[in-house]
Parts: structure tokens; C-alpha cells; sequence
């Protein structure tokens, strides 16, 4: 359903209010499309809020430094500055005009506010994370109309070691402000941070993120809703019906499988499935310090009949945070009463293994749902890889018969959550994924650990040998080895292409 009173046309153009046309490039088209396709308001923004924000990556240390010193220079200026992560999270934010501060807190663009495309739809710091691009989004470009008073310019930030993108600057000020410098400063100050980065880490990665407890509401437009390809395979579709059966009995559920399978999804759908009109939240474990305020902001939901909240990764927690949340979940129960319906219990818990799960959990639990990884579903995997692009682009995206069996053939260790990267980054290049626009991991079936020399070694291997009607002696003439030295090095990397096997011309 359009969700949306003044959507842009087909081809573009979109009428204002005052009756004149504004045209959108192709970019904010598809990011509307995809807008529409997460289920987000557009008359109102509903970011996702975590009760923390990690103030000890590099990523933070380096961005707010190089904000601060931007700061001097635009101390006159209604312009507010943010570093935010690669997924959209705001990290830090700074200003000197008092006015754009209360606004932005208005429509909670502020730390610890998620502000992706997913959350609150088109606008500029989610746009530069969706399509790894610098963005400027004026005024009646937002998706929402709650963000239609500003102007924002964003800028990815890359790790300067893995080119990974590992968060934004973000530029934002009034709409009827002028914007003609904006996208060069945050340019400028990407750059900068970025470079800041190497510097500080000596050429290292990032420092991890402490873990720090999310919750959110389960967005429309993710796997947990009705843009799910159909029919899954056998597997998938067994797992559901158990799941459903389960909950229609009145059991807590404990959904279980490897990292990135799809525990969320299949608890979502199956609760969908007994309760079409739901609203799910998510809950990932908190760090040791931050229970208290985890809790609070988001156990009131469990007395609610319409809600469900899915707790998630909880073989995460330590034993203290465990039996603290244990009690609240226990008293949340819903009774099974034997002159009355079984309720609709209203928690999921998910974890990689039911025997991970701390003993106070394990309690809780009545019934276990295994998701069978996506090594196991070959049949899934295309379907999955054209929603994952679609949902993307705002489009269908074709893949070519070579690119789709290398998909296939892939044993995808980390399941679905891979499948979706490699896609989107595939899919932001090109409206005909071929095997050329597909990473080198896509082609190598090695577990072991490869230095960065190594990887780096293999990739170029691999982009010789995907190139159009490439020969294995035209490869090894580019890569300036014989074919005796590329064919060991096929198998030492366990190099596999389309068409080619293991490194047969």
C-alpha cells in the first residue's frame, strides 16, 4: 500500500504544495522506493533508539575531533554536525545555534538515535550509507515530512585500511539556509577523519564496539515481513510451521541457529502468522552497566497484547544479566489456562545454541526451534539474493546464469547476513549483476585465515579470472605468472569459478 500523499511520479517528478514540480534524480527515487518498501512513516519519524552509544571507537574519537575543528569555522552558521555509524547510529553531535539543536531533537536526530534509510527513510546520512556515496538532501527530498525543514549533506566515512565503510559525516541546517558549500565540508571533514583514523591506529582496523543493548521496532520491509520471497524451500517452511504451532500453544519460544540464518525472520513471520496485526520489538543483550536502563525502555512493552518482543542473542548474556532478566520475563508470562485459548506468549528468545543459553533462560523456555543454515537451503538462496537486491535498488536487478551459480555453489558461513552484503554492494554497481561485480569470497571456499598480503593476492585473482571472456593464460599474463604458478595458487586459495571449477581452462 503507498503510505505516502504526494509520492514522486514514475518518472520523477513530484508536485509541491505550492503546485510546482520538483524532479528527483534517480538516486532519491530509489531511495523513496525503498522507503515505502521498510514500511516507514511519512508523516512522522519513528527513529530506533539504543540505550548507549560506544564513545571508545576510533571512529568516534577521530570524527569528533575532526567536528571540533570544523566547529571554529562554522561557530555563526545554523549548521549542526554529526558522526553517525555505518549503521546509521548517531554517534555525536555538535553545534552552536541553540534554535537547529531543539528542532533536531524534535525529530530525535540526536545520539543514540538510528537514522538509516530504514528507520526514517530518504534523507542524507542514510542515503550516503545506502549507496556509499556523498549526498546532499534538500528540504522536500525527505521521505518524511517531519525533515522537510532541513537540509542535511552526508559523507561516508571509509576505514582507511579495509575500505569498509565504517560510518558518515553529516552536515545539517535550515532548508531555506544555503547549502552551496555544505557537501564540500562534509566532504572535507570525511576526508579528514578518515585519514585521522590511519594515523591514530598505525594502519590498524577499528577498535570493536563495546557491546551496548538495542532495542527497536521491527521495521516493515525486513525479512520479518510479507516481501519475503515465496515459496521457501522445505526446510525453512518446517522450521515456520513449528515455530507457529508452538506459539499458537501458548509456549515461550526459544528460536536457535548459526549467526545470520535467519532467527529474527522466522520468529517474526511465525508470530505474524497467529497474530497478523502485531507489533514486534527487538531487545540485543546489553552491556554489564546498562541493564538497568535496557530494561526500563523497553519491559513495559510485555504487558501489552499487541506487542511481542524478540530478545535476541541471548547466549550473550552473563550469568548476573541472565537471572535479572529471567525475573522480569517470568513475572511478564502469560498463564495456559485450561477453560481458556492458550495465550500468545509475549517474548522470543533467540540464540546460536539452546545449551549456550544461560541456566536462568534455559527455565523459560518450553519449546526450541531450530533455522537450518543456508548452506543447507540452496533453494532459498536466489530467491533471497533477488529480494536482498530489490530492496536495495527499489528495483528488480538481474543476475546473469554465471553470477547466479556462483551464488548458489557459495556455502555462505555466515548465511543470509552475507548473502544480503554481498548483494547490496553488487547491486550498487550495476542493474545486471554479473560475476565480475561479486566479491572474491563469493569464489573461495578456504577456511583458513588469510593474511591481508594474501587477500589481497587473491582478489586479484579472482578479478582476472571473472573479466569477460578471460582465458587462464590471458590471466596469468596479466598477473604476471606463468600457468603452472596461477593454477597453484587457484588451489592453495581454493579458487572456484563459473565455469571453470577449480582452475580447469
Amino acid at each position: 500500500m503507498d503510505n505516502d500523499q504526494n509520492p514522486p511520479h514514475l518518472d520523477g517528478a513530484r508536485p509541491r504544495d505550492d503546485g510546482a514540480i520538483t524532479t528527483f534524480a534517480p538516486r532519491l527515487r530509489a531511495s523513496w522506493q525503498r522507503s515505502r518498501g521498510y514500511g516507514v512513516a511519512p508523516d512522522h519519524v519513528e527513529p530506533v533508539f539504543t540505550g548507549a552509544v560506544d564513545r571508545e571507537s576510533l571512529l568516534y574519537e577521530c570524527g569528533r575531533e575532526v567536528l571540533q575543528g570544523l566547529r571554529s569555522t562554522l561557530a555563526n552558521e545554523p549548521v549542526s554536525m554529526m558522526i553517525t555509524g555505518s549503521d546509521g547510529l548517531v554517534l555525536c553531535r555538535m553545534s552552536d545555534d541553540a534554535s537547529v539543536d531543539r528542532a533536531l531533537d524534535r525529530v530525535h536526530l540526536a545520539p543514540g538515535f538510528y537514522f538509516a534509510e530504514q528507520n526514517v527513510g530518504t534523507n542524507g546520512l542514510g542515503l550516503a550509507l545506502a549507496d556509499r556515496a556523498p549526498s546532499l538532501v534538500r528540504a522536500d527530498e525527505h521521505y518524511c515530512s517531519d525533515l522537510r525543514g532541513f537540509t542535511c549533506a552526508a559523507v561516508p566515512v571509509l576505514d582507511p585500511v579495509t575500505s569498509g565503510l565504517a560510518g558518515s559525516v553529516n552536515l545539517t541546517t535550515w532548508s531555506d539556509a544555503s547549502s552551496s558549500l555544505l557537501l564540500a565540508l562534509a566532504q572535507a571533514a570525511a576526508g579528514n577523519t578518515s585519514a585521522l583514523m590511519l594515523a591514530r591506529g598505525h594502519g590498524g582496523r577499528m577498535s570493536p564496539s563495546v557491546p551496548r543493548g538495542e532495542v527497536f521496532r521491527v521495521q516493515a520491509g525486513s525479512l520479518a515481513d510479507q516481501d519475503l520471497p515465496e515459496p521457501l524451500s522445505p526446510r525453512w517452511t518446517q522450521a515456520l510451521d513449528r515455530a507457529h504451532t508452538a506459539m499458537l500453544h501458548g509456549d515461550v519460544l526459544a528460536v536457535v541457529g548459526e549467526p545470520g540464518a535467519g532467527k529474527t525472520a522466522l520468529a517474526c513471520l511465525a508470530r505474524r502468522a497467529a497474530r497478523p496485526r502485531v507489533r514486534l520489538l527487538g531487545a540485543r543483550p546489553p552491556s554489564d552497566t546498562d541493564v538497568g536502563p535496557w530494561l526500563s525502555l523497553w519491559s513495559p512493552e510485555l504487558a501489552k497484547d499487541d506487542t511481542c518482543v524478540v530478545l535476541e542473542t541471548m547466549d550473550a548474556l552473563s550469568t548476573r544479566v541472565a537471572a535479572r532478566l529471567a525475573e522480569v520475563l517470568s513475572a511478564a508470562r502469560r498463564p495456559v489456562r485450561p477453560w481458556a485459548p492458550p495465550p500468545l506468549q509475549p517474548f522470543v528468545i533467540t540464540a546460536e545454541r539452546y545449551d549456550a543459553l544461560p541456566e536462568a533462560l534455559r527455565a523459560q523456555v518450553d519449546a526450541v526451534v531450530e533455522v537450518p543454515p543456508l548452506r543447507l537451503r540452496p533453494d532459498d538462496i536466489l530467491p533471497l539474493a533477488d529480494l536482498f537486491a530489490r530492496r536495495h535498488r527499489g528495483r528488480p536487478i538481474t543476475f546473469t546464469p554465471p553470477a547466479a551459480r556462483a551464488l548458489t555453489d557459495h556455502a555462505w558461513p555466515e548465511n543470509a547476513r552475507q548473502l544480503e552484503r554481498v548483494v547490496r554492494e553488487a547491486a550498487s554497481r550495476t542493474d545486471t549483476i554479473d560475476v565480475q561485480h561479486l566479491p572474491a569470497e563469493v569464489f573461495t571456499d578456504t577456511t583458513r585465515r588469510l593474511t591481508r598480503i594474501e587477500q589481497l593476492e587473491r582478489d586479484e585473482i579472482v578479478r582476472c579470472l571473472t573479466e569477460p571472456a578471460t582465458t587462464m593464460t590471458r590471466a596469468a599474463e596479466r598477473l604476471g605468472m606463468s600457468r603452472a604458478t596461477i593454477y597453484r595458487k587457484i588451489a592453495h586459495y581454493g579458487i572456484r569459478t563459473p565455469g571453470r571449477g577449480r582452475g580447469r581452462e
